[in-house]
């Protein structure tokens, strides 16, 4: 329920300089009045907003269990838009705890994930798709995610929704008055008034559209696989992309025999790379497993990252990875450009029907191409400075697209002679739709799932 005082630890778990324990509610002051004991003797409930003080966690017998600081934020200029406190304690587990335990002895009821946020939404500080972006911001893996969603933060993709139901509502306006005053002339005005702005708004949700592939791997990170066979450089392609040693490198072949996942950050867009065994005939059995974990790979990765050797001769491996990419969205490498070359990249570029660029992951050279390769293929020449409107939510997706297929259906309506009213009934479904991103007009079932995912304290 909104009206009860929720607590929760705000702050990561483990050890820290700080560990920040978040109360919001009607009695979030008077509850840390409880258990927290200002040096200066006066009651926090008699300090201003917005300020920090300092004293001391007690139990209820009086001892101390930590020094801290209360920051106090009376509604409604907090984050919830109600009384907050932060009592900020030094960032062991069990004071945390002890200090949370008290808020709960108190009065306070443990936060539910996402509640503090939901609060804010539901107290109209934040619409649902800024909410959302909260947590984008959390789990932000690049500066090209955290753009993306400190855009939606602070309101860049929800002010077009806005700017949309507005003129479509303007429209309905229209449509309404022409039917409680009919006058034929008036009513062709009107719907050819009505199917400009219709054919405009769908324009701009067309083009809002072909940013979801982008949106969504800036938010989710897209899933690479780096395939080849034993020693063409695959893990040292990982190391180079990661920039740091995170794969064992040697001349043996066959030394990588499972899959190892990492994030990377290349050029702003963050990679789930895979880095796979090497793909070739074995007899050995764990490693014949890893063989077909990678050609497994090849099909569920969004991006392969197919790397040959061009110190070495092209052989029925080869031919194999090769045949494996048809079909697949992937960038062909050719290594160890800096030993003498026994395949060029246009011999490789003939057999594989696409270009190759050639890199060295000893000495880095190609790797500046290789990253603007990925970003071509991640943007697909979306404008690389504007993320923050970009949509990236596969709910928020499908929602557009609904909203399209009922401005579709007016201009279906229009043309098929019907009346103004069936015209709005079209109009006003898109409308409802597109207030469902901003959460105007979304029911709470949504709205709990969508908080859900959210972790505790946030």
């Amino acid at each position: 329920m909104q009206g009860d005082t929720i607590s929760a630890i705000a702050t990561a778990q483990g050890e820290g300089g700080i560990g920040i324990i978040r109360l919001s509610g009607d009695k979030a002051v008077d509850i840390a009045d409880r258990l927290f004991q200002p040096v200066s003797g006066r009651k926090l409930m008699d300090y201003e907003s917005h300020r920090a003080v300092y004293g001391r966690i007690v139990d209820v017998e009086g001892r101390t269990v930590d020094e801290a600081i209360a920051l106090i934020m009376k509604a409604p200029h907090s984050y919830t838009r109600e009384d907050v406190v932060e009592l900020q304690c030094h960032g062991g587990v069990m004071s945390l705890r002890k200090t949370l335990a008290l808020t709960y002895e108190h009065g306070a009821r443990p936060a539910e994930g996402g509640e503090f946020t939901k609060r804010a939404f539901l107290n109209g500080r934040l619409d649902l798709s800024q909410a959302q972006a909260v947590m984008d911001i959390i789990t932000a893996k690049t500066d090209r995610s955290l753009k993306m969603a400190t855009g939606h933060l602070t309101g860049q993709f929800s002010q077009q929704i806005k700017a949309w139901r507005h003129e479509i509502l303007g429209q309905i306006a229209h449509l309404e008055a022409a039917i409680d005053f009919p006058e034929d002339e008036v009513d062709d005005v009107v719907t050819e008034t009505v199917r400009e702005k219709v054919v405009d708004v769908r324009k701009h949700i067309a083009k809002l559209l072909q940013t979801a592939g982008t949106g969504r791997i800036l938010r989710e990170g897209l899933m690479t696989a780096i395939v080849g066979k034993p020693n063409v450089g695959k893990s040292s392609l990982l190391n180079a992309l990661l920039q740091e040693e995170r794969a064992i490198v040697t001349d043996i072949p066959g030394t990588t025999r499972d899959s190892i996942e990492e994030y990377a950050n290349v050029g702003g867009v963050p990679l789930r790379i895979i880095d796979t065994a090497g793909i070739r005939a074995t007899e050995d059995v764990v490693e014949r497993i890893g063989v077909e974990k990678s050609r497994q790979m090849i099909n569920q990765a969004a991006l392969v990252l197919a790397l040959f050797d061009g110190s070495r001769p092209l052989d029925h491996e080869d031919e194999e990875i090769l045949s494996l990419l048809a079909g697949q969205e992937a960038i062909v490498l050719l290594n160890k450009s800096d030993l003498a070359a026994v395949v060029t990249a246009e011999e490789l570029s003939a057999q594989a029907a696409v270009p190759v660029i050639e890199i060295s992951t000893k000495d880095y050279s190609g790797m500046d191409k290789l990253t603007d390769a990925i970003k071509a293929k991640v943007y697909g020449g979306a404008v690389l400075a504007d993320e923050g409107s970009f949509v990236s939510d596969e709910r928020q997706v499908n929602l557009l697209r609904n909203a399209d297929k009922h401005l579709a259906a007016a201009l279906t309506t229009i043309d098929a002679g019907m009346g103004l009213d069936f015209i709005s009934i079209d109009l006003r479904s898109a409308w409802e739709t597109l207030g469902e991103i901003t959460g105007d007009t979304v029911g709470e079932d949504i709205i709990d799932e969508i908080f859900s995912k959210f972790c505790i304290g946030k």
